[in-house]
């Protein structure tokens, strides 16, 4: 019976071993098919493009404070033609020299389907934001001088997702960056809205993706 016992015993264990085994062996099979298949569609990333900005209120004032309020047209399209992209916890805001200095405002999350276009129009404001000295000199400068144009850097920062077929892959870390080029002199390149003044850009933004 010891020796019955026994051979039972090694039985199961190779039987419980040969599931293992196979398991294994699937899940590296699905891994590889899942690579290649990566590996063939190649996702590019997602172009970005700033349509259009429209100033309501930007004004500096002593000691050192810059408060600003700006409406943005934001769009991004889908190169792919096989992959989607999910967009997660986006946020958006304006930049002068790397200095944030508006609020970050949340993106809704958006799923974009195969060279899909997506439009957003977010407010972005900052209230009495303090800026750096010589920032304040170099803002000053720009606005009185020079033809009055300033640089703003309207930055978007979050998480993407690729989705091929009905696999979604991990989340990628998206930084996208948009020069925005505003005149506060003679007003070119804008015009009246109301007591605003809007930009008509259509300036293409950098996008990278990283892990």
């Amino acid at each position: 019976m010891t020796a019955e016992y026994c051979s039972h015993h090694n039985n199961g264990n190779q039987v419980a071993k040969r599931i293992s085994i196979a398991i294994v062996g699937f899940l590296i099979v699905c891994a590889i098919v899942i690579l290649l298949v990566w590996a063939i569609l190649h996702p590019s990333k997602p172009k970005f493009l700033l349509q259009d900005v429209t100033v309501y209120g930007f004004n500096l004032t002593a000691p050192n404070m810059l408060t600003s309020n700006l409406q943005i047209t934001l769009a991004s399209r889908n190169p792919n033609r096989r992959i989607g992209i999910y967009y997660r916890k986006l946020d958006v805001f304006a930049s002068y020299h790397n200095q944030q200095i508006t609020l970050p405002t949340l993106l809704p999350r958006t799923y974009q389907g195969h060279r899909d276009i997506t439009l957003w129009s977010p407010i972005l404001y900052g209230n009495a934001v303090p800026v750096a000295p010589f920032l304040e000199a170099a803002l000053t400068g720009d606005m009185n001088g020079g033809g009055g144009l300033v640089m703003l850097d309207i930055k978007v920062f979050g998480k993407v997702k690729w989705k091929v077929g009905s696999w979604i892959s991990g989340r990628y870390q998206i930084n996208v960056h948009c020069p925005a080029y505003i005149s506060f002199s003679d007003r070119i390149m804008g015009f009246q809205v109301s007591s605003s003044m809007k930009y008509h850009l259509l300036q293409t933004c950098k996008v990278d993706i990283s892990r």
